[in-house]
């Protein structure tokens, strides 16, 4: 009974909006015409809402977690960019560029770096590779150009599942509070019946 109660709703959602796989909430303007489309109860109707509920906040804890990582990505491609810029700059001055860089977790070294022709780029993975300061700019712009890219998309996203949180958050109460005033009327009604 769950699970076909499951799909009648379902299918009754699908009618609403989906953005990149997050399907659109459903909002009830009449509760007893959803119940009745639905083929649910009352209680099947909160526990399916209550399931989709905590779904869209599984899929929001998600994507938080992705825009904290481009978050933190964004100024870590920013300053490659800007080592970058200044290596270009000293080149051909003849004058070394004396930088102090991180050997490992709060140890730093100082070098000095003349006329660099070519810096090592971390790709992920224990991938590193070379490339001419030319070709390392146009790949960290591309890179920083495609998360921020990517931000957008997801604070976009961001938006609509809220949207779609407080859609099914209101469609909640509004069941639950139809239901509440349904056993009101039927106490009233038995109540009236007895002492008539």
């Amino acid at each position: 009974m769950a699970s076909s109660s499951s799909t009648a709703v379902a299918t009754a959602t699908e009618t609403t909006t989906e953005r990149r796989g997050i399907p659109g909430a459903q909002f009830v303007e009449d509760v007893e015409t959803y119940l009745n489309q639905s083929g649910l109860d009352v209680n099947s109707a909160l526990s399916f809402l209550q399931e989709r509920l905590q779904q869209y906040k599984l899929v929001e804890m998600k994507l938080l977690a992705q825009q904290r990582d481009l978050q933190a990505k964004i100024p870590d491609i920013e300053k490659c960019l800007d080592v970058v810029a200044t290596l270009q700059a000293k080149k051909g001055t003849g004058e070394p560029l004396i930088a102090d860089f991180e050997v490992s977790e709060g140890i730093y070294s100082q070098a000095r770096i003349e006329d660099a022709e070519s810096v090592c780029l971390w790709l992920g993975a224990n991938v590193m590779l070379e490339y001419s300061c030319e070709e390392a700019n146009d790949l960290l712009q591309k890179n920083l150009d495609n998360a921020k890219a990517s931000l957008e998309v997801l604070v976009a996203d961001l938006l609509f599942l809220r949207d779609q949180v407080t859609i099914t958050q209101v469609t909640i109460a509004r069941v639950y509070n139809w239901d509440v005033h349904q056993k009101r009327r039927m106490r009233e009604a038995v109540t009236a019946e007895k002492d008539s």
